[in-house]
């Protein structure tokens, strides 16, 4: 039986370790300039999804702009700007 309750503490606490990490999730919104037409965000969406750590992305063509929540030890708000800026679409981060 002790055998057996060390193995459980021992998963709940990595459960607990790995939800502490999970939930430290940071954003960022990008303005995002010569999105011509409707379809430039999905460009836009794309390549933000290849970026490590990268969780949501919402990208509007109206107000030219991105929001993205990302896991910090994988990424930033620079890196995530270049990819953009990479792509045709001169980035910056919205202070």
């Amino acid at each position: 039986m002790t055998k057996f309750k060390f193995v459980v503490a021992g998963a709940c606490a990595t459960l607990l370790s790995f939800a502490a990490t999970a939930g430290d999730l940071q954003s960022t919104t990008l303005d995002i300039q010569g999105m011509t037409c409707a379809s430039c965000p999905l460009t836009v969406k794309q390549v933000l999804k290849k970026v490590p750590g990268v969780s949501e992305i919402s990208v509007d063509y109206k107000t030219h702009s991105a929001q993205i929540k990302f896991d910090p030890d994988k990424t930033g708000p620079g890196q995530l700007a270049k990819a953009v800026t990479d792509i045709g679409y001169p980035t910056t981060v919205k202070k």
